[in-house]
């Protein structure tokens, strides 16, 4: 099947499963996540609809981001180091990643000395795994409090991975967790609810994410 093919049954699935818990599919942005995809593939996916792409990794975003500009709304969605914040800022519209005060403040230095305010989420550790990065849920509502003051920085929302596993219970208890801190959030802070993979993203859905992450299904199994 072709990209454009896979990209309309994403969708269907993205709005089923919104219907059935009485949401409005439109509501929910789908973030095409493009790492390992090339530049030429990712062109494919615009030309059939995608506005929103993810990546893992700054130094390839760079690169695909010389060919393909700012058609799309960019986002990082992978763990970010402090010294690569500068590069981020300069083409990520939303940075997903934030885990630390650290990160936010040298985020916010860098967006302040380009005159731009970056868009950020706070990543939180839903999944209970020590190897995955993120706040710990204990200490998000703090981390996205004080990193809303934080000049050259906006605090839109929460993101989180659920853990991978066939526990389809568990992985609604990690939805809901970041659901409960997300609404605990100020309205000016709470815009999206990133959660949901190509595994998991219509449960996601159902617990109140408006943002998914899909790759797999979209571009096939990753080279």
């Amino acid at each position: 099947m072709s990209i454009a093919d896979n990209l309309l049954r994403v969708r269907e699935r993205i709005a089923a499963a919104a219907q059935r818990v009485g949401r409005n599919p439109h509501d929910v942005t789908l973030v095409a996540v493009t790492k390992t995809v090339d530049a030429a593939v990712i062109l494919e996916a615009i030309a059939a609809g995608v506005t929103d792409i993810g990546e893992n990794y700054v130094q390839d975003s760079l690169e695909k981001h010389n060919v393909i500009g700012d058609r799309i709304r960019w986002h990082m969605i992978g763990h970010l180091q402090r010294n690569k914040a500068g590069r981020a800022v300069r083409i990520f519209d939303l940075i997903q990643s934030v885990d630390s005060l650290s990160l936010a403040q040298e985020i916010g230095k860098r967006a302040s000395s380009m005159g731009k305010v970056q868009e950020v989420l706070i990543e939180v550790n839903i999944s209970g795994e020590e190897s995955k990065t993120g706040v710990h849920p204990d200490e998000a509502l703090e981390l996205a409090g004080n990193s809303a003051q934080v000049a050259g920085v906006k605090v839109l929302g929460m993101m989180g991975i659920a853990p991978f596993t066939d526990d389809a219970a568990a992985v609604r208890r990690s939805f809901a967790l970041l659901r409960n801190l997300w609404d605990a959030l100020p309205d000016e802070n709470r815009r999206w609810l990133s959660m949901g993979m190509t595994s998991d993203f219509e449960a996601a859905i159902e617990e109140g994410s408006n943002m998914v992450r899909v790759g797999t299904a979209i571009f096939g199994p990753r080279r």
